[in-house]
């Protein structure tokens, strides 16, 4: 039986599943996302927005990162292309680290693909750069992002603020957290 989407906005949409047995799944659907691990292995340091986040009502330390489609139409319209989604990925990885950061990110890589669960479609591609360098242009905010700050923690400092709660989107800071692991010898 096919989905059926029964109500949608521009960043979700809300689909019921039909079950051969006569239930009815119900998922709400958000197009994919990207963060990037923007890293200077040699110094052992991240870059980190600082950003003021409505939804939280503060300031909050986060992956530069965003939408890889700006509307679910656009996301509809990959999907039934049948094409990878790792290369508007990665090229939404690169442009969000221009837009948030001010890096011009030559090559990434993926780390790790996180689906957020059964009743919530909403994937996550986190990407690792270590090729990168300061984009001529800066910082080019999209209207309505607030990101007040780019800095610089040792790798050591960045788990204490995974530790301590400072970065508040914590699927991205377990992810976070598994990468500095991984770095270690």
């Amino acid at each position: 039986m096919s989905e059926i989407i029964f109500a949608g906005g521009k960043m979700f949409e809300l689909v019921h599943l039909p079950q051969p047995d006569g239930r009815v799944f119900e998922v709400a659907r958000r197009a994919p996302g990207v963060r990037l691990i923007i890293v200077d292995k040699q110094a052992k340091k991240l870059l980190f927005t600082k950003e003021f986040r409505r939804e939280l009502g503060m300031h909050d330390y986060r992956l530069p990162g965003g939408k890889v489609f700006d509307t679910l139409t656009e996301f509809e319209e990959f999907r039934k292309s049948g094409k990878d989604i790792l290369e508007p990925a990665t090229a939404k990885a690169k442009a969000e680290a221009a837009e948030e950061a001010g890096m011009a990110v030559e090559n990434v890589t993926l780390f790790k693909k996180s689906t957020l669960g059964a009743t919530v479609e909403w994937d996550l591609y986190v990407f690792e750069a270590t090729d990168w360098h300061e984009h001529a242009d800066g910082q080019t905010l999209e209207e309505g992002e607030q990101v007040d700050d780019v800095l610089w923690f040792g790798f050591a400092e960045a788990e204490q603020m995974i530790l301590d709660g400072m970065m508040q989107e914590e699927r991205i800071a377990l992810i976070l957290l598994q990468w500095l692991k991984s770095q270690q010898p």
